[in-house]
């Protein structure tokens, strides 16, 4: 069972961008180690689009209110593309420090629900401990 997913954002300069997604976005993260931080984000959603060749993935960061979010982020002199709305929703472009750009909507096409990350978990056979290894291991032994 699928339990999430890890993007990638490759960049020039990821430092600059890990502060961006830390310090003007306020993702949540954790550490990896040697400041390599891994982001969290909120539930996501996958879509398979036609096209000539395959191989080319796009990541768009969804929110509640677009008009808003540019704002915020027009305030701490962050580049937005101008809003676009599409048939499946109001889209900006985020300029990234490291030069990439960052596609960020709200939605206004249906969304589905998340799938139960707890019941995925309960799903996944059990697997013993040390000790009821140690204690299953000792009774098949010789002897016992």
């Amino acid at each position: 069972m699928i339990i999430g997913a890890h993007a990638i954002v490759y960049s020039r300069d990821a430092e600059a961008d890990r502060g961006f997604l830390r310090d003007v976005l306020g993702l949540p993260h954790v550490d990896a180690g040697h400041g390599w931080l891994i982001f969290g984000l909120p539930p996501a959603e996958l879509a398979v689009h036609p096209a000539e060749a395959s191989g080319r993935q796009e990541l768009y960061l969804l929110c509640d209110d677009v008009r808003a979010l540019v704002r915020s982020l027009r305030k701490r002199k962050v580049a937005c593309s101008p809003l676009r709305r599409q048939p499946w929703g109001t889209v900006t472009q985020v300029s990234l420090p490291g030069g990439g750009l960052l596609g960020i909507y709200q939605p206004s096409h249906p969304r589905p629900a998340a799938p139960d990350a707890g019941a995925a978990r309960s799903r996944r056979p059990r697997r013993p401990g040390p000790a009821k290894v140690a204690k299953a291991v000792a009774r098949r032994a010789p002897g016992h």
